[in-house]
């Protein structure tokens, strides 16, 4: 018989005071330092001044949560957030309403705080992809460049996001009787793909392989490199090969994973792919474009 892993995890990770943090938002939180670190000696190695660096994390992290959170409800839940005033303002605020309406669930208490639930990746890579756009513009940056930089720390964020879904037992996989399924108790109690894990496993996979990508050409060549910060520092810095290389691998695999993914709506359901699949296309598509260009360019 095999010795599938029963999973029910406490939600909450720790207390501070009065304030209960999840395991959801710690893997966010520690996802996000993680990559705001990396991306900061990505600058230093790079002869980025410090100065441009700080506000690429403030773009950075409203660009993710705002697309992330549009993403869910536009593409997978549009009938709920784009049909009311009240379910309008349940997408642009982390609050459950119980009331007929806006005023009257304020006016009666009937509203409780639950934080953004639902989040889509797709939607978050749109609006980081936006946000970084935005912050060039701002910062006078060439935007390969930060692009690139940024696509080197993005797995890490995505691998601990993902543990994130695993503690909160969401996006459960399909049944079945392989001997490292896991029995999410708060679902139910048919053995199933760890798909979460699956993805972070593979997302901290892509992380090894871009920085060693990257200490093989770009860290090696940024100390010959000219220090102006307009010009890439290194070999493949500035290319858009890092960037094309996190959406080919990322989305290809997440396209293929979804086969051992319950669906996540209902809409879903006898649909040739489902609406994950759908939305990676274009981001394998430019994958394999801006890879191709890195190549040469590089």
């Amino acid at each position: 018989m095999p010795l599938f892993i029963h999973w029910n995890p406490d939600l909450t990770a720790l207390h501070l005071g009065p304030v209960s943090v999840r395991w959801y938002s710690l893997c966010w939180i520690i996802g996000l330092l993680g990559a705001y670190l990396c991306v900061r000696k990505l600058y230093i190695q790079q002869k980025y001044g410090e100065e441009k660096f700080e506000p690429l994390f403030l773009y950075c992290f409203c660009g993710i949560i705002i697309g992330a959170r549009l993403g869910h409800c536009i593409f997978y839940q549009p009938e709920y957030f784009l049909t009311s005033a009240k379910g309008i303002f349940e997408m642009l605020l982390p609050v459950k309403l119980y009331g007929t309406g806006i005023s009257d669930s304020l006016s009666s208490g009937l509203w409780h705080f639950t934080g953004y639930e639902g989040l889509a990746s797709h939607g978050g890579s749109i609006g980081a992809i936006t946000a970084i756009w935005l912050y060039c513009r701002n910062q006078k940056m060439q935007l390969l460049s930060v692009i690139d930089m940024v696509a080197i720390a993005t797995p890490i964020t995505c691998t601990f996001i993902r543990l994130g879904n695993l503690m909160n037992s969401e996006i459960i996989g399909k049944p079945t009787d392989l001997p490292w399924a896991f029995i999410f108790e708060r679902v139910d109690l048919q053995p199933r793909h760890p798909g979460q894990l699956y993805e972070a496993l593979f997302y901290a996979l892509v992380a090894i392989v871009l920085w060693t990508i990257y200490s093989r050409n770009d860290r090696r060549n940024a100390g010959n490199a000219s220090p102006a910060p307009q010009n890439s520092k290194g070999r493949y810095i500035g290319t858009g090969l890092y960037f094309g290389l996190l959406l080919l691998s990322i989305f290809t695999f997440r396209f293929l994973i979804e086969y051992t993914k319950e669906e996540q709506v209902d809409f879903e359901n006898g649909m040739l792919f489902n609406m994950g699949q759908l939305l990676s296309v274009p981001f394998i598509i430019a994958g394999a474009l801006f890879t191709a260009r890195g190549m040469r360019k590089g």
